[in-house]
């Protein structure tokens, strides 16, 4: 299995972990009536089943997304386009510059 699958994997699994453990608090909590809701009427499963599934896409895009982004590059090499230890050598330029103020007594 190609690497990327098995992380696409780990990371959804974790996300959906992440959901399950969300919705035991919120259902233990009881906010907003959930827990009654779920525990305490018939069709309370898909209730908690809905929770469930649709909490479980968020997190594990949000897992996967913090997970690809994390594996961009690496932060300890060289940055700014020139060569890791390479001094920077500035070096002063002679800009001519015209007095305006005398071009305007001329007048």
């Amino acid at each position: 299995m190609p690497a990327l699958v098995r992380l696409y994997i780990r990371h959804v699994l974790i996300g959906f972990a992440i959901s399950a453990a969300f919705c035991a608090t919120l259902v233990w909590m009881n906010v907003a009536g959930l827990g009654h809701l779920i525990l305490e009427t018939d069709l309370g499963w898909v209730a908690a089943l809905m929770l469930f599934v649709s909490n479980g896409v968020v997190f594990a895009g949000v897992q996967f997304a913090i997970a690809v982004m994390l594996l961009a590059e690496d932060d300890t090499g060289p940055r700014g386009g020139h060569r890791h230890g390479a001094a920077r050598v500035l070096l002063p330029v002679a800009i001519p510059v015209r007095d305006v103020r005398q071009d305007r007594r001329r007048r």
